[in-house]
């Protein structure tokens, strides 16, 4: 009798679990969760995150002398030739931010929609804007994992080998032929992309500018290819005016990384340089109306105010690069200036504002690509109409960027007539203005300076450099890769070089 009192109770408790097991996966499953992400918006998440990040400020515009900071720590860079490494050192900025929040996502995108008949242009526009990521990492810092990159999730591979950036340059020139010229208008769009809405004649023109900027960028170690991807870019259509811009227009909600940082921290810290403002002045260039902003009498940063601003062309005062914190105090009173403060900066509330669009491919940059084509026969058209068109879109996008930095009509038509074409010098003025046209595009305005070696700049005649040559070459790869992927990486330096900023890339060293 007393094992049936025993019994019992354990039979009814075994019930009772069976019971409550019933139906356990659906009243645990939250029934509005996703279930599964749709591949689009992960392929928008990847764009947004291709902005350019505020390391730029500390190594490319430093190098191309258009804006730079006199002060050292964490803005230590071009400004005095030297390399800034560490866990969270400039030099890992557009490493860390590609590899972790930009390739991931698109290898990502193209392994879910490959197969599915119902995505392919996404895929394709996955596979060129990852071609197009990739040229910015691999001209940055040369050899870097390509083929094995971002298969950490997919593949569980952590530590992915280093490919040649001439393999890169391979693969990239086919990835870019084959998905443009499979994009197809006829078959499902991406009405939700944040680029193009899915206008596919758009992206077809981004994808074979993309190329264009590919092939332009071997003219030194491979001008055959050069040529003939230049001439099957072109033959395909290219962007040639601003409607058709590749750019994320950034918001409140994601903020321009270059704007966040002049409007933060180092908003009083970093200038326009006396080389760059100077040009403009020179050739009256209407754009430094756009672009400049001075806050005349500042003694610091906190008298940067609207009350004291000045965008007067005439007022204009670039800094000086060769000094420091230390040492520029007394140059700005040898220049007639309240305090270094008093020198002209990118104006942030406008080029630099917190929203400002971030234009990665443009009209004035493919344009002057076409003149450049053009001035060295492999293309037909006229060098002096693709240059002018070059300029007349840039002057033309700052008032797309911001209406307060729109360029009147007369005032381009002015510069143009005063400015021509001459084919004599013909690869200096294209690439000069390339140079102009990249402002705040840091990775293009330091790779083109590279491969084409204009503008004529003097180097930087800070003291203290580490630097053997004239200019840094690249940037050095980050810490981490040391730590964590240490045996590729040394296999990739045992070719291409020492991991300093005097190597050169693959495509820089002739």
């Amino acid at each position: 009798m007393k094992k049936l009192v025993i019994y019992i109770p354990l039979i009814l408790m075994l019930l009772t679990v069976s019971g409550c097991e019933k139906g356990f996966d659906e009243i645990n499953i939250n029934p509005t969760a996703a279930t599964a992400l749709n591949p689009l918006f992960t392929f928008n998440n990847a764009m947004i995150n291709t902005t350019f990040p505020g390391s730029t400020m500390v190594f490319e515009h430093p190098i191309v002398q258009q804006i730079f900071s006199p002060n050292s720590g964490v803005l230590a860079g071009g400004n005095f030739n030297v390399d800034n490494r560490g866990p969270t050192g400039p030099n890992t900025g557009i490493w860390q931010r590609y590899y972790r929040d930009v390739i991931r996502y698109l290898v990502d995108v193209i392994a879910k929609t490959k197969d599915d008949p119902n995505r392919t242009n996404l895929y394709h526009m996955a596979r060129i804007w990852k071609a197009y990521a990739f040229m910015v990492l691999t001209d940055t810092y040369g050899d870097i994992p390509y083929k094995e990159a971002g298969l950490g999730f997919l593949g569980a591979n952590v530590t992915p080998k280093y490919d040649t950036q001439q393999s890169i340059y391979d693969d990239i020139i086919k990835e870019l032929t084959e998905a443009t010229a499979a994009l197809d208008a006829a078959k499902p769009t991406e009405a939700g992309d944040i680029v193009y809405g899915g206008n596919i004649p758009k992206w077809k023109k981004f994808g074979y500018s993309v190329l264009l900027r590919a092939g332009m960028r071997l003219t030194k170690v491979n001008p055959t290819l050069a040529q003939a991807t230049a001439v099957k870019a072109v033959a395909g259509g290219v962007i040639t005016t601003n409607a058709d811009n590749g750019l994320i227009r950034n918001n409140a909600n994601y903020q321009n990384p270059v704007g966040t940082m002049l409007n933060s921290t180092e908003a009083a810290n970093l200038y326009l340089t006396r080389y760059f403002v100077n040009y403009l002045t020179t050739n009256e260039d209407p754009r430094l109306a756009s672009i400049a902003v001075r806050y005349v009498g500042a003694k610091s940063g906190a008298e940067q105010t609207a009350a004291k601003a000045n965008r007067d062309p005439a007022v204009q005062i670039g800094m000086p690069m060769g000094f420091d914190n230390g040492t520029i105090p007394a140059q700005a009173l040898a220049d007639k200036l309240a305090s270094f403060y008093d020198y002209s900066q990118l104006d942030r509330t406008r080029l630099g504002k917190l929203d400002a669009p971030t234009f990665m491919v443009t009209a004035a940059q493919t344009n002057l690509l076409l003149a450049e084509a053009a001035q060295r026969g492999w293309i037909t058209g006229s060098a002096a109409d693709f240059y002018a068109a070059g300029i007349t879109a840039h002057m033309q996008q700052l008032g797309d960027a911001d209406a307060n930095s729109a360029v009147p009509a007369a005032a381009i038509t002015t510069y143009l007539q005063k400015h021509p074409y001459t084919a004599a010098n013909g690869l200096e003025l294209i690439n000069t203005q390339y140079w102009v046209a990249s402002l705040l595009n840091g990775p293009e305005a330091f790779a083109n300076f590279r491969r084409s070696g204009f503008p004529k700049l003097t180097p930087n005649p800070y003291p203290g450099k580490e630097i053997k040559g004239s200019f840094i070459n690249r940037i050095t790869y980050p810490d981490s890769e040391l730590s964590v992927n240490k045996i590729n990486q040394a296999e990739a330096l045992s070719r291409q070089g020492p991991d300093n900023q005097d190597s050169r890339v693959w495509w820089d060293k002739q």
